[in-house]
């Protein structure tokens, strides 16, 4: 047997944190993503698999999350970064610790910058065979405004793009929201 059919199929999962509900929450979109990959192509042969599990934090436009913290020194500023780092290897540990408890390999890392650039950008780098992509199933107009990474994603992104739709009875009142 080749070298190339004993190693794992590669799943690059893109995920991110709930809008509702914040750190260290998943968001419905990216739990989506991940238990279709689960269910449909991983089943139960964990050994031919590996999930990548990525994260891109997206810094706000002026560096600043929080409105009315008080910045007085330089360790502050630190402190920020440090925070948004653990919140996201929050996130993470989510997915990884799923994966733990299945057996299913996986690899995971934080990326910063904006999504749709990162996410291709790391797949010309890791180069998974496949990338799955939660999507809100944003309707045209809300997508104009909204914009999708999963569109972008799959128009630019150099290997197979799967996208998963959320399940209608998991849609918010609001459908931006996630």
């Amino acid at each position: 047997m080749a070298r190339a059919e004993l190693e794992p199929t590669r799943i690059m999962v893109g995920v991110n944190q709930s809008s509702i509900m914040g750190y260290p929450l998943p968001s419905i979109s990216s739990r989506g993503a991940f238990i279709w990959t689960l269910q449909k192509i991983v089943r139960s042969n964990i050994s031919g698999f590996k999930l990548l599990f990525l994260h891109v934090q997206v810094p706000d436009e002026d560096g600043f999350n929080d409105v009315d913290s008080v910045y007085a020194s330089p360790a502050d500023f630190r402190d920020i970064k440090d925070r948004d780092k653990i919140r996201g290897l929050h996130l993470l540990e989510y997915f990884v610790g799923r994966c733990h408890e299945i057996g299913v390999p996986c690899e995971a890392w934080i990326k910063q910058g904006d999504p749709r650039e990162v996410i291709c950008h790391e797949v010309m780098r890791v180069r998974p065979d496949l990338l799955v992509l939660g999507s809100r199933g944003l309707g045209p107009f809300q997508r104009v405004f909204v914009g999708t990474v999963s569109e972008f994603c799959a128009k630019h992104a150099e290997c197979p793009v799967v996208t998963i739709k959320r399940k209608l009875e998991e849609t918010p009142e609001d459908p931006v929201d996630d």
